[in-house]
């Protein structure tokens, strides 16, 4: 089993310190995971119950430990598998058993977790017990998707290479200082998003470290600007040590297959969720670009490297990513996965938490923010709705999407929602669903398409990271709404053409969000010009985008199509409801407000010019707390 603990050292013969304080030729071997440290053993009693021998060398070396099996010991995977199945309940709902040989582990997918656990463990023990195999348990979605399942499969089917990357990442962080230390500094670069919204991506610096902090696209740019200040001069692929993404928005993560493309072999750290959707996200770039007649910046190739170097991390788990650097995320309530990255540098010499994009706001789907750290110095924050007059009023969206759909649906029109592929998405569904059981508008069908049916999967494979009430409904009172006979799977092109010409009324929700490619154009195309169908914004248009122009009142679009232009008049009647994962100026101050400890400085990013100026300004005068709210391509040192 694991023992966790938060505080961390730095010894470069580690493991062989380790294996002197165990009883001796116990031990066959020991490699890393990462920050994890994996004792292997060829004496199965020991095994089974090692005296509490292995507690004793957490408590000495301060250090994550597991004691597995040696592979040799293990049981042959034909018979092991017959004694598992035999072992746990019918009822749990064993859907796929997968083998790790080189980490002599093995993966239960099952639709009831718990049944295959036991009580107080008592199955996973009978497991081990009996086959000398190291059970991990793993929910399986009750949504299925193929894409999903072949992401998952990369980790089973390149074990080894896992195995080797996972040992060669721990030995970078505990077998000391790669550079000369002559003095004690940590600086930021900002690559994007600074004065910006879009193509996110920050570099922090030690003397012995360079850690990427998200690597994204602006969807709504093209060219240069679409991407992130890689070639600034302190950028260098070969000396990157991680990339940590806060969650799986494009324009956080949608370039980072594309460090792979040009020699990047290191850690992501990121939440379980975020891997899984942020590979979706990227594989579905991919096939737009090359859908639109473009050259896609990479291939689902370096995707699948991406994911095979991903290290998923829970919230509020300590991780040590560096010799000098060590990781924590926590829930940042903006969509399934998303995290705040908090950063202690130096063994307490500094702690800066970076927010990603954040909402301070219990949703129908997740938490708010967390506010408690054990220190923060520095803070970097978001501020998408950081202006003066950004203030929501997300109680009425409820209402207001009671009042277009049944005013669409009366004069038999459909509504078309783009969304983004995850996060508001999930939002838009659970109120959709709920006021349609509730009897607040007519019951018709809700049509997904694009990425929502997989991105939906994935948040019935996750309900850990959902709020209490949600994971209520569905753990406790098999209500899951997300499973709601309502929701129709669009996924193909016969199939939206179908809904288009069907009579009467429906809901329609597809990506992009923005109306920048994707299903939610083609929709757009075929409703535009009736009058009684509605758009229903419900995400952040940036300028230049599709979305902005049609919201800002444009009526005519130029179109190309099947190689001829085309004019497309806007006679749709155009809403707005906010439906948003960020904050609004309000919640961003009572954020800072709560922020426990009180930061000393504070960095704003992730807006448009003016919003992060006025909400930089803001925070100096409310707070007395330094602030800046930097350019693309400033440095500033923070220690």
């Amino acid at each position: 089993m694991f023992y966790k603990i938060e505080v961390t050292i730095t010894m470069p013969d580690i493991l062989k310190e380790i294996i002197k304080v165990l009883p001796e030729g116990k031990i066959s071997d020991a490699t890393f995971e990462g920050a994890n440290i994996v004792l292997y053993t060829k004496d199965k009693e020991y095994f089974l119950d090692n005296q509490g021998t292995i507690k004793l060398a957490v408590q000495e070396f301060k250090k994550r430990i597991e004691l597995r099996p040696d592979p040799s010991v293990c049981l042959e995977v034909a018979k092991a598998e017959k004694v598992i199945k035999s072992i746990i309940p019918e009822e749990a709902g064993i859907d796929e058993i997968i083998f790790d040989p080189p980490r002599s582990q093995v993966i239960i997918h099952a639709s009831k977790p718990g049944m295959v656990i036991g009580k107080q463990g008592e199955i996973l023990h009978d497991i081990k017990a009996k086959t000398f195999w190291v059970p991990f348990i793993k929910r399986m979605p009750p949504l299925r998707s193929k894409l999903i399942e072949s992401i998952r499969s990369v980790l089973y089917e390149h074990a080894d290479e896992r195995k080797k990357f996972l040992d060669q990442t721990g030995h970078r962080i505990y077998d000391g200082w790669m550079r000369e230390k002559k003095h004690e500094w940590i600086r930021i670069s900002f690559l994007g998003a600074a004065r910006q919204v879009g193509r996110t991506c920050f570099l922090l610096q030690t003397p012995e470290s360079r850690v990427v902090i998200d690597c994204g696209i602006d969807p709504a740019e093209d060219g240069a600007e679409t991407y992130p200040y890689l070639d600034a001069p302190e950028f260098n692929i070969s000396e990157i040590d991680a990339v940590v993404v806060t969650h799986s928005h494009l324009d956080h993560s949608g370039l980072v297959p594309y460090l792979f493309k040009y020699g990047y072999r290191g850690p992501i750290y990121c939440t379980a969720p975020t891997r899984d959707i942020m590979a979706l996200l990227q594989l579905d770039m991919v096939k737009i670009q090359r859908s639109e007649g473009k050259e896609p910046i990479y291939t689902s190739e370096e995707v699948r490297q991406m994911v095979l170097h991903t290290i998923c991390l829970d919230y509020d788990e300590v991780s040590d990513i560096t010799p000098d650097i060590r990781l924590t995320l926590y829930n940042a309530g903006h969509m399934l996965g998303s995290s705040l990255v908090h950063f202690n540098i130096g063994n307490g010499l500094h702690n800066l938490c970076y927010t990603g994009d954040i909402k301070y706001a219990r949703t129908n789907v997740l938490e708010p923010a967390n506010t408690q750290f054990p220190r923060v110095e520095t803070l970097i924050i978001e501020s998408t709705y950081g202006g003066k007059d950004n203030t929501m009023a997300e109680n009425e969206a409820d209402d207001y999407m009671v009042d277009v759909v049944t005013k669409t649906f009366a004069r038999g029109g459909k509504v078309l929602m783009p969304v983004l592929g995850s996060g508001r998405a999930q939002e838009a569904m659970i109120i959709v669903e709920r006021i349609m059981r509730e009897g607040k508008i007519p019951t018709c069908p809700i049509y997904i398409d694009g990425m929502l049916w997989d991105i939906s999967a994935i948040h019935t494979a996750y309900p850990e990271f959902m709020n209490r009430n949600l994971r209520q409904q569905i753990f406790h009172n098999d209500n899951n709404p997300f499973l709601s006979p309502v929701f129709k799977k669009i996924g193909s092109q016969k199939e939206r053409q179908q809904v288009l010409l069907e009579e009467g009324p429906c809901l329609i929700m597809a990506t992009s969000g923005m109306l920048q490619g994707g299903p939610s154009v083609e929709y757009l195309k075929g409703l535009a010009e009736g009058k009684k169908h509605s758009l229903v914004f419900s995400c952040y248009q940036p300028p230049g985008s599709l979305g902005y122009r049609i919201r800002s009142g444009e009526k005519e679009i130029m179109f190309r199509d099947n190689g001829k232009q085309q004019v497309l008049t806007i006679n749709i009647e155009v809403h707005r409801v906010e439906i948003t994962g960020h904050s609004d100026r309000r919640q961003l101050m009572n954020y800072i407000k709560r922020c426990n400890p009180q930061p000393k400085k504070v960095i704003v990013v992730h807006g448009e010019s003016s919003r992060c100026l006025d909400f930089a300004s803001s925070i100096h005068k409310q707070f007395k707390i330094e602030t800046v709210s930097p350019k693309n391509l400033e440095v500033i040192r923070i220690r």
